[in-house]
Protein backbone atom coordinates (compact mmCIF):
# COMPACT_ATOMS: atom_id res chain seq x y z
CA UNK A 1 0.00 0.00 0.00
CA UNK A 2 3.00 2.16 1.04
CA UNK A 3 4.58 1.64 -2.70
CA UNK A 4 0.97 2.21 -4.11
CA UNK A 5 0.90 5.79 -2.26
CA UNK A 6 4.38 6.90 -3.26
CA UNK A 7 3.78 6.52 -6.86
CA UNK A 8 0.66 8.48 -6.98
CA UNK A 9 2.98 11.29 -5.27
CA UNK A 10 5.33 10.78 -8.02
CA UNK A 11 2.54 11.07 -10.25
CA UNK A 12 1.20 14.29 -9.33
CA UNK A 13 4.46 15.64 -8.27
CA UNK A 14 3.54 18.53 -6.68
CA UNK A 15 1.82 18.11 -3.15
CA UNK A 16 -0.06 21.49 -2.08
CA UNK A 17 0.56 22.52 1.37
CA UNK A 18 -2.93 23.97 2.49
CA UNK A 19 -3.83 26.01 5.39
CA UNK A 20 -7.16 27.19 6.01
CA UNK A 21 -8.69 28.58 8.84
CA UNK A 22 -12.41 28.01 8.00
CA UNK A 23 -13.77 24.74 6.85
CA UNK A 24 -16.53 26.39 4.85
CA UNK A 25 -13.85 26.74 1.74
CA UNK A 26 -12.71 23.39 1.88
CA UNK A 27 -15.14 22.29 -0.82
CA UNK A 28 -14.01 25.50 -3.35
CA UNK A 29 -10.62 24.73 -2.66
CA UNK A 30 -10.71 20.71 -3.53
CA UNK A 31 -12.87 21.75 -6.57
CA UNK A 32 -10.22 24.24 -7.63
CA UNK A 33 -7.35 21.69 -7.01
CA UNK A 34 -8.94 19.09 -8.53
CA UNK A 35 -10.17 21.45 -12.05
CA UNK A 36 -6.23 22.57 -11.50
CA UNK A 37 -4.81 19.25 -12.33
CA UNK A 38 -3.07 18.73 -8.69
CA UNK A 39 -5.80 16.11 -7.06
CA UNK A 40 -4.13 16.12 -3.47
CA UNK A 41 -3.51 18.71 -0.52
CA UNK A 42 -1.39 18.06 2.40
CA UNK A 43 -3.75 19.49 5.16
CA UNK A 44 -1.71 21.63 7.67
CA UNK A 45 -2.75 20.90 11.40
CA UNK A 46 -2.09 24.55 12.43
CA UNK A 47 -5.46 25.52 12.51
CA UNK A 48 -8.26 24.38 14.74
CA UNK A 49 -9.98 23.91 11.58
CA UNK A 50 -7.81 20.92 10.06
CA UNK A 51 -10.02 18.02 11.00
CA UNK A 52 -12.54 19.41 9.29
CA UNK A 53 -11.22 20.16 6.11
CA UNK A 54 -9.49 16.46 6.00
CA UNK A 55 -13.18 15.39 6.50
CA UNK A 56 -14.76 17.32 4.08
CA UNK A 57 -12.10 16.95 1.32
CA UNK A 58 -11.72 12.84 1.68
CA UNK A 59 -15.85 12.85 1.58
CA UNK A 60 -16.74 15.26 -1.65
CA UNK A 61 -13.68 14.35 -3.65
CA UNK A 62 -12.76 10.69 -3.33
CA UNK A 63 -10.36 10.73 -5.92
CA UNK A 64 -8.23 13.36 -3.90
CA UNK A 65 -4.93 12.55 -1.88
CA UNK A 66 -5.79 13.94 1.16
CA UNK A 67 -3.19 13.94 4.36
CA UNK A 68 -2.22 16.04 7.15
CA UNK A 69 1.15 18.18 7.63
CA UNK A 70 2.40 19.53 10.36
CA UNK A 71 1.69 16.56 12.40
CA UNK A 72 3.50 16.86 15.81
CA UNK A 73 2.10 14.23 18.10
CA UNK A 74 0.36 10.75 18.04
CA UNK A 75 -3.06 12.08 18.86
CA UNK A 76 -3.02 14.49 16.04
CA UNK A 77 -1.95 11.87 13.65
CA UNK A 78 -4.89 9.42 15.05
CA UNK A 79 -7.36 12.30 14.49
CA UNK A 80 -6.44 12.67 11.24
CA UNK A 81 -6.67 9.32 9.93
CA UNK A 82 -10.21 8.88 11.56
CA UNK A 83 -10.97 12.13 9.65
CA UNK A 84 -10.06 10.32 6.11
CA UNK A 85 -6.45 11.50 6.02
CA UNK A 86 -4.16 8.66 3.75
CA UNK A 87 -0.83 10.37 5.36
CA UNK A 88 1.09 11.44 7.64
CA UNK A 89 3.64 14.17 7.32
CA UNK A 90 5.75 16.11 10.12
CA UNK A 91 8.08 18.90 10.12
CA UNK A 92 10.32 17.40 11.84
CA UNK A 93 11.77 13.63 12.93
CA UNK A 94 10.03 12.64 16.39
CA UNK A 95 10.61 9.16 16.68
CA UNK A 96 7.61 8.75 18.73
CA UNK A 97 5.16 9.69 16.34
CA UNK A 98 6.82 8.04 13.35
CA UNK A 99 6.78 5.01 15.35
CA UNK A 100 3.16 5.12 16.43
CA UNK A 101 2.43 5.78 13.16
CA UNK A 102 4.32 2.97 11.61
CA UNK A 103 2.48 0.53 14.30
CA UNK A 104 -1.02 1.73 13.34
CA UNK A 105 -0.03 1.34 9.59
CA UNK A 106 -0.31 5.00 8.37
CA UNK A 107 1.92 6.33 6.06
CA UNK A 108 4.28 8.85 7.18
CA UNK A 109 6.67 10.90 5.63
CA UNK A 110 8.64 12.49 8.79
CA UNK A 111 10.93 15.63 7.87
CA UNK A 112 14.54 15.51 8.06
CA UNK A 113 17.37 17.77 7.58
CA UNK A 114 20.56 15.92 8.65
CA UNK A 115 21.99 13.02 7.56
CA UNK A 116 21.57 11.63 11.34
CA UNK A 117 18.04 12.39 11.20
CA UNK A 118 17.86 10.61 7.54
CA UNK A 119 19.66 7.59 8.87
CA UNK A 120 17.41 6.97 12.25
CA UNK A 121 14.44 7.02 9.55
CA UNK A 122 16.34 4.49 7.37
CA UNK A 123 16.72 2.33 10.66
CA UNK A 124 12.82 2.63 11.26
CA UNK A 125 12.49 1.22 7.72
CA UNK A 126 11.15 4.20 5.91
CA UNK A 127 12.75 4.95 2.46
CA UNK A 128 10.88 8.37 1.47
CA UNK A 129 11.20 11.08 3.90
CA UNK A 130 10.49 14.92 3.66
CA UNK A 131 13.39 17.65 3.07
CA UNK A 132 12.60 20.67 4.91
CA UNK A 133 12.70 23.56 5.03
CA UNK A 134 14.30 22.51 1.50
CA UNK A 135 15.90 26.02 0.11
CA UNK A 136 17.10 27.11 4.03
CA UNK A 137 18.84 23.81 4.20
CA UNK A 138 21.29 23.63 0.88
CA UNK A 139 18.07 23.10 -1.63
CA UNK A 140 18.81 20.42 -4.57
CA UNK A 141 22.46 20.80 -3.92
CA UNK A 142 22.14 19.20 -0.22
CA UNK A 143 20.15 16.20 -1.64
CA UNK A 144 22.28 15.50 -4.24
CA UNK A 145 25.52 15.57 -1.51
CA UNK A 146 23.53 13.12 1.10
CA UNK A 147 21.76 11.00 -2.09
CA UNK A 148 24.95 9.30 -2.62
CA UNK A 149 25.80 7.46 0.83
CA UNK A 150 21.77 7.21 1.19
CA UNK A 151 21.47 5.58 -2.13
CA UNK A 152 18.11 4.13 -1.38
CA UNK A 153 16.44 7.24 0.70
CA UNK A 154 13.98 9.58 -1.71
CA UNK A 155 12.85 13.30 -0.51
CA UNK A 156 9.62 15.20 -1.10
CA UNK A 157 11.38 18.75 -0.09
CA UNK A 158 9.23 21.57 1.37
CA UNK A 159 9.94 25.15 2.15
CA UNK A 160 11.16 28.04 -0.27
CA UNK A 161 10.12 25.74 -3.38
CA UNK A 162 8.03 28.15 -5.95
CA UNK A 163 7.16 27.91 -9.39
CA UNK A 164 10.65 29.50 -10.43
CA UNK A 165 12.84 26.60 -9.02
CA UNK A 166 9.98 23.38 -8.43
CA UNK A 167 11.18 22.18 -12.02
CA UNK A 168 15.30 21.85 -11.30
CA UNK A 169 13.70 19.84 -8.32
CA UNK A 170 11.71 17.78 -9.84
CA UNK A 171 14.20 16.53 -12.34
CA UNK A 172 16.23 14.88 -9.77
CA UNK A 173 15.26 11.21 -9.82
CA UNK A 174 15.67 10.97 -6.11
CA UNK A 175 12.83 13.65 -5.67
CA UNK A 176 9.09 11.90 -5.33
CA UNK A 177 7.38 15.16 -5.17
CA UNK A 178 7.72 18.57 -4.11
CA UNK A 179 5.16 19.81 -0.96
CA UNK A 180 4.49 23.43 -2.51
CA UNK A 181 2.01 26.73 -0.98
CA UNK A 182 2.21 28.99 -4.09
CA UNK A 183 -0.75 27.83 -5.54
CA UNK A 184 -3.23 27.63 -2.36
CA UNK A 185 -1.71 31.02 -0.61
CA UNK A 186 -4.17 32.37 2.29
CA UNK A 187 -4.58 36.02 0.85
CA UNK A 188 -6.10 34.12 -2.91
CA UNK A 189 -8.38 31.78 -0.19
CA UNK A 190 -9.21 34.80 2.28
CA UNK A 191 -10.37 36.44 -0.89
CA UNK A 192 -12.59 33.67 -2.13
CA UNK A 193 -10.00 33.65 -5.58
CA UNK A 194 -10.54 29.79 -5.99
CA UNK A 195 -10.54 30.69 -10.29
CA UNK A 196 -7.01 32.20 -9.35
CA UNK A 197 -5.89 29.18 -6.92
CA UNK A 198 -6.89 26.97 -10.11
CA UNK A 199 -4.87 28.56 -12.25
CA UNK A 200 -2.02 28.65 -10.68
CA UNK A 201 -2.80 24.91 -9.86
CA UNK A 202 -2.84 24.38 -13.62
CA UNK A 203 0.20 25.96 -14.33
CA UNK A 204 2.20 24.03 -11.57
CA UNK A 205 0.54 20.95 -12.81
CA UNK A 206 2.23 21.79 -16.47
CA UNK A 207 5.38 21.96 -14.51
CA UNK A 208 5.62 19.20 -13.22
CA UNK A 209 4.98 17.14 -17.21
CA UNK A 210 7.23 19.35 -18.31
CA UNK A 211 9.95 18.70 -15.44
CA UNK A 212 8.87 14.67 -15.88
CA UNK A 213 8.52 14.27 -19.87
Amino acid sequence: MYEDLKKRFEEIGIIPVVVLEDAKDAHALGEALMKGGLPAAEVTFRTEAAEEVIRILSKDFPDMLVGAGTVLTCEQADRAVAAGAKFIVAPGFNPTVVKHCLDKGYPVTPGVQTPGEMEQAMELGLDFVKFFPAEPAGGLPMIKAVAAPYSKLRFMPTGGINKENVKEYLAYKKIVACGGTWMVKGDLIASGDFAKIEELTHEAAEIVKEARA
